[in-house]
Formats: structure tokens, C-alpha cells, sequence
């Protein structure tokens, strides 16, 4: 039966939870099954589980997936040739495309591959930002789903903050500031500022704020805020001016990631659309308003970048999670074959294995 192996795989790691911090046991499992399959696999210093096929002189492509899923007890099975279950779209399917398709690449191209399922994408992404430090690829391939036949080219970025307040208890006809107006206040300024500088821009192109929490009473309060924002945007400036809102308050950046847009042009998007025209038809690229593991890598790497998977990514996170099993084989196809243009790519020829560099990289931009 035509990929009765790869769906093996894919529903092995399906049954397998991995809510982000316990991603143990996945690891080991595809660790071992890299192994299996040839790779010289291993678990790094962050705990990623690390495949690699190929010899030391050719470009290194690196197939960058994730092992941890939001939290949800979803029953795995399979039902009309669609495979339900957590992660399954977001994005075990993604990675487990990404291990078939180096294997079946490595006997057709001169090059080095390496497959990373990476730990802790939903959090704070502790897997990549240690592969930013260590590895230094020529290529790299998000693992996110994309859709069969379409190439993402980028992400938002994303400041997450929040600030809490205090204030003197007093009665509620007291004149003087309380703390949970106070936060509330702070809040609407941001949200006002920063819908007078959308100008009638697309989402992925202007700031979107959130209020994601807001509790407190009138001596303690505190507000939580995330901000999706786009290419270009100061961050630092922006913090800068949140403190000096904040004033005495206590101000915590939780997060802080640059928006990543590939040109068109790209190697790794011109690759993917290769190989999705040779077996899924014309290709399409979308940008996504949310944030991923190229928003850590790419800013430190500037080589070409995007992300590819199967599966839609309206289903991520949600109870209805599933793959259609035909699509997910079928983006093996596409992405071997892309990966095989890829290392026949004229701006990868006579690159190799290099250090990693730990200077700042740039925002790409179309």
C-alpha cells in the first residue's frame, strides 16, 4: 500500500503527546526512527531531535519542524482517509513530511541534510534559539502547514508585555488614580497610538495590539498585551516608549520577535514552487499574521527561508485537528523534489559548512 510506512510514522507520533515541556518522549521515539530510516540522529544540548543524511562538503539544508503541541486530549484516528488528532496538522504532519522527503532526497543530491524537530515552538522557542547559535545552514525550510500547494513567505513579529500597577487604597469617591483604571489606561493609550499609524494598511503590514488579560482592583492591578507586529517596525523604540508610559509601574517584555518576509525570488520559495508545480499544480505564497521558529532563525541566519507543510492552519489548536493523509504523501513528493532543486540551486553552489555567526542578521523584505 502506497505510503503505508510514512502514515506509520506520522500516526506514531500523533499517538505520542507533546504539549510543549514534555517532549521527551517524542524526541527519543524519532531519534530512534531517524536512525532507522539511515539518518545519524541524536538529541542536542536543547533537546531537539536531530537527523542528518549526506557528507560534510556539500550546502547544508536544514528541515526546521517542531515536536510540541498546544495542550488537548484529542482522540487519534484515522476516518475517510484523514488522520485526527493533536499536532497533526500543527505540525507533526509538517515534520514528519520533512523526514520522509530528506530521505528520499539524499540518494538524488549532493548535499548535506539535516531534519530538526526543535522543542517548545509554542513557548519560547528554547530549540531554535539554541540551533541559532550552533548550526549555520545555507538553506532552511520551515515546518508549519502551508497547504499542499502553497508557500508561506513570512510571519508577523510579536511584543508581548505586560505592567503592573499600585496604588494607595482609597475610597472609591476619592479624585486620585486606582489601580485597575490605571492599567486600563494604559491599554488604551497603546491601542489608540498605535490604530492612528495603520493608515489603512493590510494586517500583515500594520501593528495589531491585543489585551489579552486585564485583572486587579484599586491598589493592584495588571494589564497583559501582545502586539502583532509588521516588517520594518522599531521594537526598540517602541519599548522604549511603553516604559516611559509605564513611568513608576513595572514594565515585563515577555516576548519580542521581528516580522520575516522572503522575496518571492527566494531560492527555497522558488524550489517549493518547483516541486508543488511538478505534483500539485500551480503554485500559490500567503503571509501569516502569526509568529513561528522563522522569526527566531531567520533575522540570525539571512539565508533563504520559508515554510511549507501540509495541512490547514485553521485547524491549528483547534478540537477538530486532522490531515488529509493523501495531501500529507503527496507533500513528501513536493518537498523531496524541492529540496533536490534546492541543492542544484546556483546560489548554493560551492557553499559548505560553516560556523555558526552570532551577528544580527536583517528583516528580509519583498
Amino acid at each position: 500500500m502506497r505510503g503505508h510506512d510514512e502514515t506509520a510514522l506520522l500516526r506514531r507520533m500523533v499517538e505520542i503527546a507533546s504539549v510543549t515541556g514534555d517532549e521527551d518522549r517524542l524526541a527519543r521515539l524519532l531519534v530512534d526512527d531517524m536512525a532507522a530510516l539511515g539518518f545519524r540522529a541524536h538529541r542536542d544540548a536543547a533537546g531537539n531531535a536531530v537527523g542528518e543524511l549526506g557528507g560534510p562538503d556539500g550546502p547544508l539544508i536544514l528541515l526546521l519542524g517542531h515536536l510540541d503541541t498546544v495542550p488537548g486530549d484529542l482522540p487519534v484516528q484515522e476516518r475517510d482517509g484523514k488522520l485526527y488528532g493533536r499536532g497533526t496538522v500543527d505540525a507533526k504532519g509538517p515534520l514528519a513530511t520533512m523526514i520522509w522527503a530528506a530521505r528520499r532526497a539524499w540518494a538524488r543530491c549532493d548535499a548535506r541534510l539535516m531534519v530538526v524537530g526543535a522543542v517548545g515552538e509554542e513557548g519560547s522557542s528554547p530549540g531554535a534559539h539554541h540551533l541559532a547559535g550552533t548550526v549555520r545552514p545555507d538553506a532552511v525550510v520551515i515546518g508549519e502547514p502551508s497547504g499542499l500547494g502553497t508557500v508561506v513567505l513570512g510571519y508577523k513579529g510579536i511584543v508581548r508585555w505586560s505592567v503592573d500597577v499600585t496604588r494607595p487604597g482609597s475610597h472609591t469617591s476619592s479624585p486620585g488614580p486606582r489601580a485597575v483604571e490605571v492599567a486600563a489606561d494604559h491599554w488604551e493609550t497603546v491601542r489608540r497610538q498605535l490604530a492612528a499609524d495603520c493608515g489603512g494598511r493590510s494586517a500583515f503590514d500594520r501593528p495589531i495590539p491585543a489585551l489579552v488579560a486585564l485583572h486587579g482592583d484599586l491598589t493592584h492591578a495588571r494589564a497583559e498585551i501582545s502586539c502583532r507586529v509588521p516588517v520594518g517596525f522599531d521594537r526598540d523604540g517602541f519599548l522604549e516608549g511603553l516604559r516611559e508610559l509605564a513611568g513608576p509601574d513595572t514594565l515585563t517584555v515577555a516576548e519580542s520577535l521581528p516580522a520575516v518576509r522572503s522575496p518571492r525570488t527566494d531560492p527555497v520559495v522558488s524550489a517549493l514552487r518547483a516541486g508543488i508545480r511538478r505534483h500539485a499544480g500551480t503554485p500559490t505564497d500567503k503571509v501569516k499574521l502569526g509568529t513561528s521558529d522563522m522569526n527566531v532563525v531567520g533575522p540570525v541566519w539571512n539565508v533563504p527561508i520559508a515554510a511549507y507543510g501540509p495541512g490547514d492552519s485553521r485547524l491549528d489548536h483547534t478540537d477538530e485537528e486532522h490531515l488529509d493523509l493523501a495531501e500529507y504523501l503527496t507533500a513528501i513528493d513536493v518537498l523531496a523534489t524541492a529540496v533536490e532543486e534546492l541543492a542544484l540551486a546556483p546560489s548554493l553552489a560551492g557553499t559548505g559548512p560553516r560556523a555558526a555567526g552570532a551577528g544580527a542578521g536583517r528583516e528580509t523584505v519583498r
